[in-house]
């Protein structure tokens, strides 16, 4: 009996299976890696961030010694009590404009005037028809009269009586529709002249020679208002009270208002007005306070400080120029220093600054610091130099 030789060449190890699965597993671990990685550096980021100081800030402004007085501070607006947007109580071309903005004008002042060459050559009529139903009145009128004396007398019919007399009444009517139809043409052309209704100041100059212009802007291509004036005599500041503090407001009390533009100067004043209903949305009582005494630098929708005093105050305090201050709550003793910290790139920046009287609780500051530049409020043991921070919401 004879044996078959084994064929070994077709006996080998299938190694592709192995390598995938090698494959894989590298992946795993990879992907693995990338996870750890990131779940790493969340961790590290947000240990950062809790380790950052939650800081508020708070600004320096000037501020007049005599405000520090106040029992409140308000924020408001300078607004014309006696505000005119005039329009024209017709329609058409503009043609003549004889204001700009800044202008002083009077009560009655034509300050412009629309085309009237449609409306004039009604008017010529209508004068020329009065004129023809005057002549022939005179006629008819004698005619009337001798009619009647002769109808009187016997020497005439009633027929003629009656005709005489209905061109008479005929031409009577005539002339009041004449006189009526001149007084309507003669309306007409006022309207196109657009006048002062008051003594006032140019504010706004609205439309141009050449525009149209109507009473209730009857077109996107129509004008209404021409100019808008104001009395600037009628000047208020209008600002918005907390409901919360409306009750430290009374009538006639004692203000004082500085103007943003013009912080060095600060104007005595008086609680006109208080509007006997509160803004919903802001929570807010509106308080119109007078000036005083003013000057031409006060303009309309101006911003303005109002403080408001409870009891009578020396103008002499008012009237000081304004300090630098910040709440002594920023301000960090360090020894002989006094020192404040700012904000750079997230990090707590330490300032040494010169102060000078307190305020309250506010001090001056004389040094190291800039009106607008903030600082750290309510500084605590966290605070230091180089420290992060980060801003509270």
């Amino acid at each position: 009996m004879e044996t078959k030789n084994a064929d070994l060449s077709s006996l080998r190890i299938d190694r592709s299976n192995k390598e995938e699965i090698n494959s894989g597993k590298k992946n795993i671990f990879i992907i693995l890696g990338v996870i750890l990685f990131l779940v790493i550096g969340y961790f590290i980021i947000n240990s950062l961030f809790e380790s950052s100081v939650e800081v508020k800030l708070t600004t320096a402004v000037l501020q007049k010694p005599g405000q520090t007085t106040a029992s409140l501070n308000a924020s408001g607006y300078v607004v014309a009590q006696r505000k005119a947007a005039i329009a024209s109580k017709g329609t058409g071309r503009l043609i003549f404009l004889g204001v700009v903005e800044g202008d002083k004008v009077v009560k009655n002042q034509i300050i412009g005037r629309l085309e009237d060459t449609d409306i004039l050559p009604q008017l010529e009529e209508a004068k020329a028809n009065l004129e023809l139903y005057k002549a022939d009145l005179n006629s008819a009128e004698n005619t009337f009269n001798r009619e009647k004396e002769l109808l009187q007398k016997g020497l005439s019919s009633q027929q003629t009586y009656d005709q005489a007399e209905a061109n008479y009444s005929r031409l009577l009517a005539s002339i009041e529709i004449a006189n009526a139809r001149i007084k309507q043409y003669e309306v007409a052309i006022e309207n196109t002249l657009i006048r002062a209704p008051f003594d006032g100041t140019v504010l706004t100059k609205n439309a141009e020679v050449g525009e149209i212009v109507a009473p209730f802007g009857g077109s996107t291509t129509s004008k209404t208002a021409v100019v808008t004036i104001a009395d600037m005599k009628s000047l208020l500041v209008e600002a918005d009270v907390s409901e919360s503090n409306i009750e430290k407001i009374q009538v006639n009390q004692d203000c004082e208002i500085i103007l943003d533009a013009y912080p060095e100067k600060s104007y005595s004043a008086y609680v006109f007005k208080i509007v006997p209903t509160a803004d919903r949305s802001k929570a807010t009582v509106l308080v119109k306070v007078g000036f005083k005494d003013y000057d031409t630098r006060v303009l309309p929708e101006m911003s303005a400080k109002v403080s408001f005093f409870t009891e009578r105050v020396d103008t002499s305090i008012t009237n000081q120029k304004p300090i630098l201050v910040i709440p002594s709550s920023a301000v960090r003793n360090e020894g002989s220093n006094n020192v404040v910290f700012t904000v750079s790139d997230n990090k707590a920046v330490k300032n040494e600054i010169g102060l000078g009287q307190t305020l309250g609780s506010y001090v001056e500051v004389i040094s190291g610091l800039k009106s607008g530049q903030k600082v750290i409020d309510k500084l605590d043991d966290k605070i230091k130099d180089g420290v992060e921070v980060k801003l509270a919401e």
